[in-house]
């Protein structure tokens, strides 16, 4: 069972990321602010969900959650930030856009910086813990996915439609045949290997 919050009677947003790990494509996060009264049956960290299930949760989030927001960070931001202060920038946009401002911050992991003077608490899978990251780490999934889908059509040889930008073997052996495309992160090991200096 997922526990609804850390602290109890204050306005408290879960927050996770989506996509540090991969080669590709944007790191996406979202923060959610969830009532008292939430619940669904099927939430649960989006790494454990198919994506039938996420994509069944994520409407009922947006309806039901008292706010949400996503942030997004650009492959070149990473590159100029590197990937652990991209995945908090994310945090921070997502942060922002929430229409009700939280008085307590969980974050899913244990890095994060603090975002105006708002308490915050970092959770190691706390996206398996509580709600509110839970239901964050679904949309910014989602909203990922989504992204990936779109540049996937502009670049199909990379199979984004189905790795999302993950180092996947058939992503590697894509990019040692056809080389990088903008939307690659140039900083990370994209070919797994000391051969990396080769796409350059």
């Amino acid at each position: 069972m997922l526990q609804a919050f850390l602290i109890q009677g204050v306005v408290e947003a879960g927050c996770d990321e989506a996509g540090r790990g991969c080669l590709a494509g944007p790191v996406v996060a979202a923060s959610v602010v969830l009532a008292e009264n939430f619940n669904h049956k099927l939430l649960n960290d989006s790494k454990l969900l198919s994506e039938k299930q996420r994509i069944e949760l994520e409407p009922y989030i947006v309806e039901n959650a008292l706010c949400f927001g996503v942030g997004v960070v650009s492959e070149r931001e990473i590159e100029e930030i590197n990937i652990l202060n991209a995945s908090i920038l994310a945090m921070h946009r997502a942060i922002e856009k929430l229409s009700i401002e939280p008085e307590h911050l969980i974050i899913d992991g244990n890095r994060f910086k603090s975002f105006k003077d708002i308490q915050h608490c970092c959770i190691v899978k706390g996206d398996s813990k509580f709600q509110s990251i839970a239901a964050a780490s679904v949309l910014a999934k989602n909203h990922r996915d989504r992204i990936m889908d779109e540049l996937a059509l502009e670049f199909p040889v990379y199979g984004w439609d189905k790795n999302k930008g993950y180092p996947t073997k058939a992503h590697r052996q894509a990019i040692l045949k056809f080389g990088i495309t903008p939307h690659h992160r140039n900083t990370f090991n994209l070919l797994g290997n000391s051969g990396q200096l080769e796409l350059f």
